[in-house]
């Protein structure tokens, strides 16, 4: 007896919900009735006709609005030519007024509560077309909140029958299973009975803080299990959600390598002193962009006291040399006219010499304290980077003061695995992606292939030139290189932009109607950088959301 009581209790239905912190919904079917509007759609190979409507009173003006949207992308048709018919009233007219892109409304008299039918002449970029939109019901009330309730309610009783039908059976299987032994008729009496308890359920729910979602305007809530999802079409319109029709077309093949964006050789000039000096005076300023050749900073030089006296020496020595160079010179040229010519030359040749010794060294020495002035000049076109000196420092020999940089021209330095060397070969076109930023692309040019290896990791190292007269990409930062392949093939494939993630596994959204979309588990293939080849999950001609990809993921969640 106590056995058939334990059997009675599991049997009766309940549910309990635990959970923590996830938003959820109530469950309601896909195609639960909206309590706020009717809606009728049509659609052609151009044109995407959604006609949203209250409750038509017959015999008074009514008031509809029609979304007009290109079937293939989803785009708003704007400025497009409307002229509406009904063939049951081939004498009543209705105006048609543009209220925003891809909205118009339509005014109109019905005068009996009976079903109707448009005939819609739109003519637009896309070309004309005559579309029919039927089931435009006049008279017709909207279903009440409690009527949707008592739908779902029932749906959702006759799931628990079955479920507690299901149950019983299983638990007298196992009885059966393990006793070896046959089921006496008091029992079978007890579980017939089971069968016809009324279905009365109780809930017993444990939350812990989590945010409850609501059934969005259609009312169609969305479930924990449920692919579908709705998407009111001002909302699709507001965030431009724009698909793309799937075709299976030419894909080109590529290798993805790693590089890192290096100077070109003209491209970073490293600002040094050639002798332990202090910094008089800057000229520049960090960022300031400067030419070839302009002065930068002047370096004084300081000498210790043995440098300094041969210095001085050096110096009047060559003085000494000047000035009796330049005393000869100026006598035979007193008497050129009975010296001899070789004599002559010679005294101006060493003139000369002696005058260009004095002024070299005029330019080390400055003065009579003993000090030199070194002026730093830019070597390239560029941009000054950042330093650390200030006028009054002192810098040493082969110090570095600042750096030059030209970022109009740059090298990619890609390394290149074993198993990507085949497709590196047969490459004809080549793109560079940022790692942090993948709509920062750029075309390189092959500069040279493999000349060594790296010996670590036995990858060769190719470069590549890039234009980068925006300064996009930065030395150091590391990039992707894309090597296409020159033997594209066909596949279907979606743009990268359309895929998500959810639960960590790649999605898509597909738009199923006007106002329905759902997601799709994919299998993705080869990703050439721009598109991703798609092997299972998305079918040649489905609509699949390539714009608001993470606006319509929100949607999703919160529905």
């Amino acid at each position: 007896m106590k056995l058939l009581r334990f059997i009675l209790l599991m049997l009766l239905p309940f549910s309990v919900f635990a959970h923590e912190g996830e938003p959820h919904g109530e469950e309601a079917p896909a195609t639960a009735p909206s309590t706020q509007y009717f809606s009728t759609e049509a659609i052609s190979d151009k044109y995407e006709l959604l006609l949203k409507y209250e409750h038509l009173h017959p015999g008074e003006t009514s008031v509809l609005r029609l979304f007009v949207s290109e079937y293939a992308t989803n785009r708003a048709i704007d400025s497009a030519s409307i002229q509406v018919t009904s063939p049951e009233l081939p004498g009543n007219k209705y105006a048609v007024r543009r209220l925003d892109k891809g909205i118009y409304e339509i005014k109109g008299i019905f005068p009996a509560a009976k079903a109707y039918s448009f005939n819609v002449n739109i003519n637009s970029s896309l070309g004309p077309d005559l579309i029919q939109l039927k089931g435009i019901e006049a008279g017709k009330e909207l279903p009440h909140d409690e009527e949707v309730a008592d739908e779902k309610a029932g749906i959702a009783g006759i799931w628990l029958g079955v479920i507690g039908l299901v149950a019983g059976l299983l638990i007298m299987f196992l009885i059966m299973r393990f006793s070896q032994r046959k089921v006496n008729k008091q029992f079978v009496f007890f579980f017939m009975l089971m069968l016809f308890i009324p279905l009365n359920h109780l809930q017993v729910n444990a939350h812990g803080g989590e945010d409850h979602a609501h059934d969005d305007a259609g009312g169609s809530g969305t479930g924990s299990f449920s692919t579908q999802f709705t998407i009111p079409k001002e909302t699709q319109f507001l965030f431009n959600v724009i698909t793309e029709q799937m075709r299976t077309g030419n894909v080109a093949g590529s290798v993805k390598l790693n590089g890192t964006i290096i100077p070109s050789s003209n491209g970073q000039a490293l600002i040094q002193t050639p002798q332990t000096g202090k910094i008089i005076s800057l000229s520049v300023r960090v960022g300031q962009q400067v030419q070839k050749g302009q002065v930068l900073a002047v370096v004084e030089q300081n000498l210790d006291a043995a440098t300094q006296v041969n210095l001085l020496t050096e110096r009047n020595n060559v003085e000494a040399e000047y000035e009796a160079a330049k005393k000869n010179y100026e006598r035979l040229k007193s008497i050129q006219d009975i010296a001899a010519k070789k004599d002559v030359a010679e005294a101006e040749a060493r003139y000369q010499k002696a005058l260009a010794n004095k002024k070299l060294l005029d330019n080390v020495l400055s003065g009579s304290s003993g000090s030199s002035k070194i002026t730093l000049r830019s070597p390239i076109a560029g941009i000054v980077g950042n330093f650390s000196f200030a006028v009054g420092s002192t810098v040493n020999a082969g110090e570095d003061i600042f750096s030059i940089t030209n970022l109009d021209k740059v090298y990619v330095e890609a390394r290149v695995f074993s198993k990507d060397a085949a497709g590196m070969q047969s490459g004809g076109k080549y793109m560079v992606e940022s790692t942090t930023d993948p709509q920062k692309k750029a075309e390189v040019k092959l500069l040279s292939k493999a000349q060594t290896i790296d010996p670590t990791n036995q990858t060769q190292l190719v470069l590549f030139e890039m234009t980068n007269p925006a300064g996009a990409f930065k030395i150091g930062e590391f990039v992707n290189v894309r090597v296409f392949s020159d033997e594209p093939t066909r596949d279907l494939a979606v743009p990268n932009s359309a895929i998500s993630e959810l639960n960590g596994k790649p999605i898509v959204f597909i738009k199923d109607q006007a106002e329905r979309y759902s997601i799709s588990y994919i299998t993705a293939g080869d990703n050439n950088g721009n598109v991703t080849v798609i092997e299972t999950g998305v079918e040649e001609g489905e609509r699949v959301v390539t714009n608001a990809t993470y606006q319509v993921k929100m949607i999703y969640l919160n529905q």
